[in-house]
This record gives C-alpha cells, structure tokens and sequence, in this order.
C-alpha cells in the first residue's frame, strides 16, 4: 500500500498539461516568430527572405488549429494567442515589409498605407473572434469566411513583392500601385465578401488521385521555381473570389427554402379555391 500512496502523492504532484496538448500553441508561437523574422528581413533588405517568412507563418497557422482540433487541443487561450499571432505576422509583417520595400520613399502617405492595412487586419480577427459563439448559425455559413481572412490577406498584399521577384522592378515596385494595393486588400478584408474556407472542404473519391497529382506538381514547382508557383497559387485563389460568392448566394437560397419558419411565426394556411359557379 504504500508504494501505491506515494505513487498517487507523485502523480499529483506532476499533474499538468501534456507536451501533446501544447503542439498547437508551440505552432502558434513559431508562427509568431516567422511574422517578426520577415519585419528582420525587410530591415536588413533581404526581400526574399521576408516573403519566405511570411509564408512559413501561414504554414504554422494553417496546422496549428488543424492539430488542436485533431488532439482535441482546442482553447480560449490557443484562440486568443492565435489572434494575436496572427495580428503581427499577417497585419504588421505584410504591411512593414511593404513598406521598407517601396513607400518608405513617400512617407506620409506610404505609412498611412500601412497602418490602414494593419488596421483592418486586425478589424477583421476581431470581427472573427465574434463570430465563434454565434448561436445556431446556418450549415452553410461554415464553408465560408466573411472576408478574406488575415493569412490570404498576407498573401495577397505582397503579390507585387513576389511579380519583382519574377519579373523585375520599374513597375511592381512604384509607390503608388502598392498604396492602392494595400488598401485594396485592406477592404477585402473588412469586407462582408464571402469566401471559401479549406476547413470543410472535403475531396470525392475520384478526385482523391488528381488532388494528390496536383499537391505532387506544386511541390515540383516550388523546388524547381518557387516564385512563379507560389505568385499562381495566389492570384487563383484571388480569382476564386467570384467563385464564392456565387456559391454563397447559391446555399443562403437554398437554406432559406428548406429552413423552418422562425418560432413564433405561424405557418401560412393553405386558401382553397372558390367553388366554381354554376352556369
């Protein structure tokens, strides 16, 4: 019995959350530390590091809440260091970079860029953060963000850093396309614009194989040219847009056809026809 006791008195004693539990939070942070690795990079002048950078932090956003709900890891806490992770490397990184890369020369205006972009990056996790405890939302609203969401929004701000990767300087990199820019993708993300969200998305049997062909190209394309690859992934999900919210509009009708009156709303009653008079 003894033994027995001190194994308890042990156990108690070193009872605590689990490495296992921790995986996500640990990808939350590496994300967070790639976000202020790229704003390094953009001070030190070393573009393609940045934008490398970047990237790497939307890979560990993009597993971190995948392997929470995986191990079933999920928490306040994971959410609320998510958004503030997310809020540095896909709001002040993207906008930091840009700038040193090309409005530093405008000061005024350039900044203000910045800041906009900052701005409604973190306008829009906040707005997400919101949204999580929505009571009985539509099924269809899970296959959808509202916006572009923060990590896409990255993406999309620093397509004219990676066209001069491609195709030199003398126009991607003018002051003014990148002011526009930013702003532009700014208002995409406070938008109420609905686009695709992966976190449902499920592959039909018979597109298993064509899918995994299509992950084997893209690995091949980034090995053997990671620019162009990466500039064509996003500029298609810029394009799926239209797509989205096509599909969107598509299942709001659908789901407003089968949905059930709202309670407290009685059910219109059938009118029978008058019957037909005599001659």
């Amino acid at each position: 019995m003894i033994p027995m006791r001190r194994h308890q008195r042990f156990r108690a004693r070193v009872k605590g959350l689990s490495i296992n539990r921790m995986i996500p939070n640990i990808l939350t942070i590496l994300a967070l530390c790639a976000g202020m690795s790229a704003i390094r990079f953009a001070l030190l002048g070393q573009w393609q590091h940045a934008v490398i950078a970047i990237i790497v932090a939307g890979i560990f956003d993009g597993l971190d809440g995948r392997v929470a709900r995986l191990i079933g890891g999920t928490s306040k806490f994971g959410a609320e260091l998510d958004s503030l992770s997310d809020f540095v490397s896909f709001g002040v990184a993207p906008g930091t970079v840009i700038y040193m890369w090309c409005l530093h020369g405008v000061v005024d205006i350039g900044w203000a860029a910045a800041l906009f972009f900052a701005t409604c990056s973190a306008l829009r996790l906040a707005r997400f953060n919101t949204m999580i405890g929505e009571e009985n939302p539509p099924p269809y609203k899970s296959s959808f963000f509202t916006g572009v969401p923060a990590p896409a929004g990255a993406g999309l701000a620093i397509i004219p850093l990676m066209a001069s990767f491609q195709f030199g300087s003398g126009f991607f990199d003018t002051a003014f396309l990148n002011i526009v820019w930013l702003v532009a993708v700014g208002l995409l993300m406070v938008s109420t614009i609905p686009t695709f969200s992966m976190k449902k998305v499920k592959v039909p049997h018979k597109l298993v194989l064509p899918s995994l062909l299509v992950v084997g190209v893209l690995t091949a394309g980034l090995v053997a040219d990671p620019w162009p690859t990466v500039l064509t992934v996003v500029v298609v999900y810029l394009l799926s847009i239209p797509f989205s919210i096509r599909a969107h509009r598509r299942m709001r009708e659908e789901w407003a056809e089968m949905a059930p009156p709202p309670a407290g709303v009685p059910e219109p009653v059938p009118v029978s026809p008058p019957p037909a008079s005599g001659p």
